[in-house]
């Protein structure tokens, strides 16, 4: 069944657990819906632009990593902390970013327009970025810490298998987990597909990211998204601490 909520009400309700900003005071999300898409905006992989995009971050993760350590770049670094606080391994479950960066200099890979142009903004403005479906979610989203019932779905061996986060573990959820590990693995059910009409961006920042890299990154991903369709609309919210 559809969301039953429009984008405004989804924004509005989607929220932090103190519980995580007990964990990391200066984490900030950035929430995008955007509607409006073509129906087949998800098929248009190629064309100039796009590729001219991935491209564009695939260079800048080569020079990124010509000049540092994975692992010591500011924000990677960042969310390495925050994993080992909540008591995951980053060296064996890397951050989204972490992971993208690291292939990118081999070159991203290329699935759908909306999958490329995020993973590609992701790099180029170096932040954790996750998209999803709108109308596959189950309410609002919601960060917050498990209890370990939560069930997360994933593959394994190409069949489907539910999966439970560790207690304590940071996670995005609905009325089911969509999220593991803050932004390690996103699950099946909610990801954006052919049908996609309209999408849920995560952009999610700890220091030494600003407010206003954070907004430019937005700015962006909104700005590469506008041409997937006619009257492409995107809506925003910034959640911080209080």
């Amino acid at each position: 069944m559809p969301n039953p909520m429009t984008p405004i009400e989804f924004l509005d309700a989607s929220a932090v657990d103190p519980a995580v900003f007990d964990l990391r005071p200066d984490y900030r999300a950035m929430l995008l819906v955007v509607d409006g898409l073509a129906p087949d905006a998800s098929n248009r992989s190629g064309g100039a632009h796009l590729d001219a995009l991935v491209a564009a971050a695939e260079a800048h993760s080569r020079a990124l990593l010509a000049a540092s350590l994975v692992e010591e770049l500011p924000h990677i670094a960042a969310w390495r902390e925050a994993y080992r606080a909540f008591g995951a391994k980053p060296q064996r479950n890397r951050n989204s970013l972490e992971a993208l960066t690291r292939r990118a200099e081999h070159g991203l890979p290329r699935v759908n327009a909306l999958t490329d142009i995020y993973n590609a903004i992701s790099v180029l403005h170096q932040i954790p970025l996750g998209g999803e479906d709108f109308h596959l979610y189950d309410g609002a989203a919601r960060l917050t810490r498990a209890t370990g019932e939560e069930p997360f779905d994933t593959a394994a061996n190409g069949d489907t298998v539910i999966e439970h986060p560790e207690l304590g573990e940071v996670i995005w959820c609905d009325g089911a987990g969509t999220c593991r590990r803050w932004n390690w693995r996103q699950g099946r059910r909610t990801a954006l597909s052919d049908a996609t009409d309209t999408a849920f961006f995560i952009l999610d920042a700890l220091a030494p990211m600003t407010d206003d890299a954070l907004t430019k990154a937005a700015d962006a991903l909104a700005d590469a998204l506008t041409g997937l369709g006619g009257e492409v609309r995107v809506l925003r919210r910034q959640i911080g601490a209080p």
